[in-house]
């Protein structure tokens, strides 16, 4: 048991201390993000992008190289589907809406999960070519930006109460994630990731535990689309496409193994501030009209040397061993 804790702290130890140097550099580059309502701001907007690597953690664990590409398209999605069909049809009361976004993205997830599993293709070609589909699906029902949001929905877009409906969305993400994490099914899932064929002839159900993985990354992905929603008040075609960079990056940043059977959310969760503080810290220079290619190519940057030390880490610890 020690040596399982002390393993999974060496995997978080890139993620915190990269948050720590951030977060230093922020507060003398940008201190008013430490304020209440630069705190409160800084929830709102981070909110999204911590959801959505929660959402593909657990896809990843599962094994198979999973990674879901179409996260971002699927977030945006749901963003603008709550807008134009919710809108049109004047649905605005609040465990609707809610059981709309979260039934909608685990739909998809259920469709991802049974193309992998029965036509029998590759995590990464399923998702990628769900990444295209979705992208133009997006433009057919909101060819731009525009709409509105639920009042009490757009309401979120302030962003300044530090304790609000965002918050609580985070805290109860955290508090799901980690009820599933004491269910069997979640060993099963880390046990297939880890070496699928020994998962299967233990007795492990393995189209339960890759359908159950997609459910679960259905449910965080719904959420993140209700606090993009929020964030913009609006509908916005390509908004969520952003993400599923930023989302993989604060992955392989955590610690979670893209080969499977290793991970967790809160390594995902401390991958997303650290990309929030990094445009945070790019945003208080002036690059000028670069200004936002310079964020993009930090991220790359990231994802590749986040790529780098989990090769590394995983090759070094077959040799400890």
């Amino acid at each position: 048991m020690n040596r399982r804790l002390l393993n999974h702290l060496n995997d978080l130890a890139v993620p915190l201390g990269l948050v720590v140097i951030l977060g230093i550099l922020a507060a003398i580059r940008a201190p008013q993000t430490f304020t209440y309502v630069g705190l409160a701001g800084a929830v709102l907007v981070a909110a999204p992008l911590i959801l959505a690597a929660m959402a593909i953690t657990p896809i990843a664990i599962a094994g198979r190289g999973g990674v879901d590409l179409s996260i971002g398209p699927m977030i945006g999605f749901v963003n603008v589907t709550i807008v134009v069909w919710l809108g049109g049809l004047e649905i605005s009361n609040p465990v609707a809406v809610f059981a709309f976004a979260i039934g909608m993205a685990c739909l998809w997830q259920l469709l991802l999960a049974l193309i992998i599993i029965y036509v029998r293709i590759s995590p990464i070609i399923a998702s990628l070519a769900g990444y295209m589909i979705l992208q133009g699906v997006n433009l057919v029902i909101l060819p731009r930006p525009g709409g509105f949001a639920p009042d009490w929905l757009g309401d979120w877009g302030w962003g300044t109460e530090l304790l609000g409906p965002v918050l609580y969305i985070l805290i109860a993400a955290c508090v799901l994630w980690y009820l599933f994490q004491t269910t069997p099914m979640f060993q099963h899932i880390r046990l297939m990731g880890a070496d699928e064929r020994t998962a299967y002839t233990s007795g492990v159900n393995i189209v339960a535990a890759r359908i159950m993985a997609h459910l679960v990354a259905g449910v965080f992905a719904g959420l993140a689309a209700l606090c993009l929603t929020g964030m913009i008040g609006s509908g916005d075609p390509s908004q969520g496409n952003t993400l599923t960079l930023q989302a993989i990056t604060a992955l392989v940043l955590g610690g979670t193994s893209l080969s499977g059977g290793r991970g967790g959310v809160t390594g995902s969760i401390l991958g997303a501030i650290a990309m929030y503080l990094v445009f945070v810290v790019l945003s208080s220079f002036n690059f000028g009209a670069i200004s936002g290619y310079m964020i993009q190519l930090s991220y790359g940057l990231m994802l590749v040397i986040s790529l780098l030390i989990s090769l590394l880490t995983s090759q070094a610890k077959p040799r400890m061993a």
